[in-house]
């Protein structure tokens, strides 16, 4: 999936997954078998193998939200004349 400005997730979004990474932690802490834990957070095994991974490896603080992947490149200004641009058409631009 394609996000406007190179985004990626939204905050909202990654505060969502993070508390799923957690969720899943605690879990794991439990003993919980991997195909159980992706069938109750409704995500895949593969997924639940990485962040086990990273649990054992760095407990809880492993499972944390890195932030978005990277900044936008083009800024608000350059974003604003594009925009305007892309409404003049392909024709002006040949």
């Amino acid at each position: 999936m394609r996000y406007a400005q190179g985004g990626g997730l939204t905050a909202e979004r990654r505060l969502l997954r993070e508390r799923i990474r957690y969720e899943a932690g605690e879990r794991f802490g439990r003993g919980e078998r991997t195909a159980v834990i992706a069938k109750c957070l409704r995500v895949s095994e593969r997924s639940v193998e990485r962040w086990r991974r990273a649990w054992r490896e760095g407990g809880m603080t492993a499972l944390a939200s890195a932030g978005p992947p990277k900044l936008p490149k083009v800024s608000d200004e350059q974003f604003a004349v594009l925009e305007k641009e892309l409404a003049r058409g392909p024709a002006v631009h040949a």
